[in-house]
């Protein structure tokens, strides 16, 4: 059965999720699409119905709400979505009585699906299961001042564990991305399905970013994060210009290009909004001073004309890197020096991940 559950996984087969929105919402799984067989009100009232009268009288309940059109309506659903997804599973919350009604209007109308034993409950108990085995496995985290190209590092390497892409956020205070980020489920369960298709039990070392336990709103499973703060580092070390350059592009000019093609003509009003925003939640710990110079420059950089923003973009991330980043970096990297397993520029350390791949899997 976990086999089974781990090519799903793996080969991103289809699911059909019958569950209620609600449901789905809090957590579901990534090749997973939700059509309910019951909506959240329907669901209630047949919750209701089972506590006062028991389960002949909700299912009887059931029935009535979903019936002539309603059930012709959503029948023709899961057909289409079957249609375009042949090797498509079905399910609902424990593999029960909603799949099973699904399942049998379905072979009604001469529709066959396989049902996943167990339905969310089990896959989800499945996947928490494969975190706390990814637990056990040999890390090695690329850690490195803000700007030094960590993630851009990690995309260039085999045996990685993208959080942040899992998270949709890049990890800082001015991390959010113009995309919204996923439930704590769909986080964990994502960062799952990836380290299956990694063949983690087999891959002779994981590699990561060095991140807090937030990355947004959400947390990194405590399990995976203790074994993370034991493993060794590869630090990188790069100039402050470069690491500047790489913000500037990272953080401003990339996310003005999503933001403008998610909202033409608005891109810049909402990348500015967002990160004043953000510099709103470091006020305290930048100081009033530093709040009111970062913010001057900030605003500079939205109303220069003829190109001339860049600059002074330029001038608000420096000065936020030396004056709030670096510091408060160094006073972390004090504690996690006896960790440095090597150090020195990015290309240094892309070489240094390799051979410490290559001497893993010998080992």
């Amino acid at each position: 059965m976990q086999s089974d559950f781990a090519l799903l996984f793996k080969r991103d087969c289809p699911l059909l999720d019958v569950r209620s929105p609600v449901e789905f919402a809090k957590g579901a799984f990534p090749a997973s699409r939700n059509i309910p067989l019951l909506t959240d009100a329907q669901r209630a009232a047949v919750g209701t119905m089972y506590r006062r009268s028991g389960g002949e009288a909700a299912t009887r309940l059931g029935h009535e709400l979903v019936s002539g059109e309603p059930r012709s309506v959503l029948i023709e659903r899961w057909r289409n979505f079957i249609a375009h997804n042949p090797d498509a599973r079905l399910y609902c919350f424990r593999g029960g009585q909603r799949s099973q009604i699904v399942r049998q209007w379905l072979r009604e109308e001469g529709v066959e699906i396989p049902l996943v034993p167990g339905g969310y409950k089990a896959l989800r108990g499945f996947l928490l299961r494969v975190l706390e085995r990814a637990a056990n496995r040999e890390f090695l985290v690329i850690a490195g001042k803000t700007g030094s190209g960590k993630t851009r590092l990690l995309a260039g390497l085999p045996h990685t564990l993208d959080i942040e892409g899992a998270a949709r956020h890049r990890g800082s205070a001015f991390g959010a991305l113009p995309v919204p980020q996923p439930s704590q489920i769909d986080f964990e369960n994502a960062m799952a399905v990836a380290l299956l298709k990694l063949e983690f039990e087999t891959a002779p070392v994981l590699i990561v970013e060095d991140e807090s336990r937030a990355v947004g709103s959400l947390a990194i499973p405590n399990v995976l994060f203790e074994s993370m703060r034991q493993a060794p580092l590869a630090l990188i070390e790069e100039s402050l210009e470069m690491r500047v350059e790489t913000i500037l592009h990272d953080y401003i000019l990339s996310n003005l290009s999503a933001w403008e093609e998610h909202s033409p003509g608005r891109g810049a009003a909402i990348l500015e909004q967002s990160l004043r925003a953000s510099l709103e939640k470091i006020r305290r710990r930048l100081g009033d001073n530093g709040f009111r110079k970062t913010d001057a420059l900030m605003r500079q950089a939205f109303v220069a004309e003829n190109g001339e923003g860049i600059a002074w973009h330029r001038q608000w991330i420096e000065y936020l890197l030396e004056n709030y980043y670096d510091p408060m970096y160094q006073y972390q990297l004090a504690h996690k020096l006896p960790r440095v397993h090597c150090r020195g520029s990015r290309e240094e350390i892309a070489q240094s991940c390799l051979s410490y791949i290559s001497s893993s899997a010998i080992a």
